[in-house]
């Protein structure tokens, strides 16, 4: 019996191992404009992202721009005043988090 077990979870891995590695999160934020940034995500698959999370968010954890990306996978917005982040969240293992100091012009 315990033979059967170890290969039936073998075998259970083995079918979920494909799923664990189908997709990363992806997200790259630039400037748009001399005030605006444009945020992008995604996954590693080269599939979009509308509708996932996208929020703006100061060190003290104030969230200062609620937002969910567009049908194009996109979300622009005012750059605020001060230190803050971006985070990306299509659920749990999907996060990205991007510091404002890495958002530069390309």
């Amino acid at each position: 019996m315990t033979r059967t077990l170890r290969t039936g979870l073998l075998a259970l891995c083995a079918g979920f191992s494909p799923l664990a590695l189908a997709h990363n999160p992806i997200c790259q934020c630039e400037p748009a404009a001399s005030d605006e940034i444009v945020c992008t995500g995604g996954f590693s698959d080269g599939s979009g992202a509308p509708g996932v999370t996208l929020d703006v968010i100061s060190y003290e954890e104030e969230v200062l721009v609620p937002g969910k990306l567009g049908e194009d996978s996109k979300l622009r917005f005012k750059r605020p005043d001060g230190e803050f982040y971006v985070l990306f969240d299509a659920g749990p293992g999907h996060v990205v988090e991007i510091d404002h100091t890495e958002i530069e012009a390309p």
